[in-house]
Parts: C-alpha cells; structure tokens; sequence
C-alpha cells in the first residue's frame, strides 16, 4: 500500500513542476524581450564594449602578429555566455581563451577566466530617443598557464554611452584595469574604446573602432600607449525562424586591428567573432 502511495504523490508532484518550470523560463524570455525591446538594436561591435545590454553565447578567434615578428592565434578571447537574469541588467561568464604562440620561446596555454557584471540605467528605443548608457565591472582571475594571463586578479569598472542618428550610431567606453596586488609591478590601464556603425540593408553593419590602452605605473610599459584603428563589419541578426517573438539568431563579424601607435605589442590582428543570441 505504501509504495502506491508514494507513487500517487510523485504523479500529483510532477505536473507542478513541470508547470514551475515553464512559468520560469517564459518568465525569462518575456524579461529578456522587453529589456531588448527598451534599447536601440545596435549589433555588439567587433572588438568593444556595448552600450546595451544582450544575452547570447559567443566565440571569438583573433590572428595576431607580435613585436619579434611570430604569429599567435587566441582562440576564444575569454569569451562565454551573456545571460539577462534581471531586467536592465546583464551577467556575462567568459571561459578562459587558449593562446598559441608559434614560437619556441612561449609555451602554448589557456588565459584568465573572467566574469562581468553590467547594468543599464537609461536607455531608449529608436522611437524615443535612440541612446544607451551602461556601467560595468569586470572581474578577471588569473587561470592562466605558462604565463597566458595576469599574475594577479583585477577589476575593471567601465562606463559605457552610446547615440544613435537614423543608421549610424557610435558607442564608447571608458575603463581603468586595477590589479588588486602587485601594483607597483603591474600598474594600472586606462582602456578606452570608440566604435561607429551604420546600417546598410537588411543585416550589414560596417563599423570602424578605436582601440587604446594607456600604461601607468608597473616596471615593463610605464607612460606608454597603444592605440589601434579597426575596421570591421557585422552581419546582424540572422534569424533562425520567422517567428517575430523567436529571439534565436546568428551574428557573424570580422575586423582587423591596425597599430597607429608607435609602441604596440602586435599589429595586423585579424578578429573573426561568431554570435547565437538567444
């Protein structure tokens, strides 16, 4: 007679669950399009920082020609997943990349895991106004092997604005990388990226960036800079069905960083980038 019992139970409980289950993730879809549908559809850019907030899985692969003349490749670039667990707000979990250095001297291995936190305070659609604001930290630990990553920990805080004209937008971010040791070794970088887009057709997006990093402190690159202009082009999004509710999409993108700096630690860096929004 027990065992019947606790059969019953089991059925009366699995519906339920089933049920909770469901209200949970049309609760995150329906989260995940209104915070979407309350800012401009600008596509990520190649290299920077958004504006907007996105929830989508992502890989990059970057082609990089270093100081002493030999060729890496990074796979990954410390990308991973972006989810909206909250409205206005994004997490993002970024899996540590692998690095291949096609020379004797360096040992081939993975970098640094990552995760970020960002949220969005003002922001409106292209019918109200078309601009984005967002803040952000970053924090980095360092996984790395055979030096492939920091020595130590950071965060990185950025704040991030952007403003749309019809087709053509710019987005910009500003952000300081602070070790959380070793400083005086190490020193702290100021980031600070600039990208302009505009809309050609259906899915083009051609896009040039501005990459820079300024050095302060450390024993290597004390008061020197690193500046880079990327020209690239996204193809956003190419959706997976026709449904306009579905979100599930295919974002495809590529650019290469060009050294204008005198001091830069590679130069010709080819950036492929491949994106599932969901």
């Amino acid at each position: 007679m027990k065992p019947a019992v606790l059969l019953i139970l089991l059925c009366s409980l699995f519906p339920s669950t089933v049920l909770a289950q469901s209200n949970f993730f049309h609760a995150w879809e329906d989260r995940v399009r209104a915070t979407s549908a309350a800012q401009p559809a600008w596509p990520v850019p190649v290299v920077g920082s958004p504006s907007t907030i996105v929830q989508l899985a992502r890989t990059d692969f970057l082609r990089q020609y270093t100081s002493t003349h030999t060729l890496t490749w990074n796979y990954d670039n410390g990308k991973g997943v972006n989810l909206i667990p909250f409205a206005r707000t994004e997490f993002d979990i970024n899996l540590p990349p692998y690095i291949q250095h096609n020379t004797p001297k360096a040992a081939d291995g993975a970098g640094d895991f990552s995760v970020i936190a960002k949220y969005r305070p003002f922001a409106a659609n292209v019918e109200q106004g078309n601009y984005s604001t967002l803040v952000q930290v970053t924090f980095s630990v360092p996984t790395g092997s055979y030096k492939n990553g920091t020595a130590v920990s950071t965060i990185t805080p950025t704040g991030v604005l952007g403003k749309g004209f019809g087709n053509f937008d710019v987005q910009s971010a500003l952000g300081v990388v602070l070790p959380t040791s070793s400083v005086p070794q190490i020193g702290r970088t100021i980031q600070w990226n600039t990208t302009a887009q505009y809309k050609v057709g259906k899915y083009f997006w051609p896009e040039v960036e501005a990459n820079a990093s300024y050095y302060h402190g450390g024993s290597t690159n004390d008061g020197k800079s690193q500046v880079f202009m990327t020209p690239g082009l996204m193809i956003s999004k190419i959706k997976f069905r026709k449904d306009p509710k579905d979100r599930l999409g295919l974002v495809l993108g590529t650019g290469m960083q060009i050294a204008t700096s005198s001091f830069h630690t590679y130069n010709h860096g080819l950036v492929l980038t491949g994106r599932i929004v969901f």
